[in-house]
């Protein structure tokens, strides 16, 4: 029995870590949505400062080309991450199935071995009540 806790434990320690990975990209995700948001805010107010909104027009703010630039950087990081979210989530998927196994072999095991127990006992319960109706005055 100990070496299924032990199993156990390490299935819940993997599920825990799987679960941090997804978070973790999850968190990144979110912050490089962010920081686009930003900077297209930037974006804006720099072309309303230079009154061009056109990026092909000569005159055209450098600081905006370069924040466009970034931007979209950071739009196709934040599309990679959900490629290897989508992944993560599934690696997940899998740890947390394979935890619910053991889980349910250890379930099976403890309610076999108290079935046993009861039996056990119920045996012995009964071979009190048999010898005390032998010993008893009739």
């Amino acid at each position: 029995m100990k070496s299924r806790d032990t199993l156990i434990r390490l299935k819940r320690f993997q599920v825990d870590e799987k679960r941090r990975k997804v978070m973790q990209i999850e968190g990144m995700i979110a912050e490089f949505e962010r920081m686009a948001g930003d900077l297209e805010r930037e974006i804006k107010v720099e072309q309303e400062r230079a009154g061009i909104h056109d990026p092909s027009h000569f005159a055209y703010p450098t600081y905006a080309k370069a924040a466009i630039q970034r931007r979209e950087n950071l739009k196709r990081s934040a599309d990679e991450l959900r490629t290897q979210l989508d992944d993560a989530k599934a690696v997940l998927g899998e740890a947390f199935e394979e935890l619910k196994k053991v889980e349910l072999l250890d379930e099976r095991d403890q309610a076999r071995e108290r079935a046993a127990e009861a039996a056990m006992e119920q045996a012995d319960l009964d071979a009190i009540g048999l010898m005390r109706s032998r010993s008893a005055p009739a």
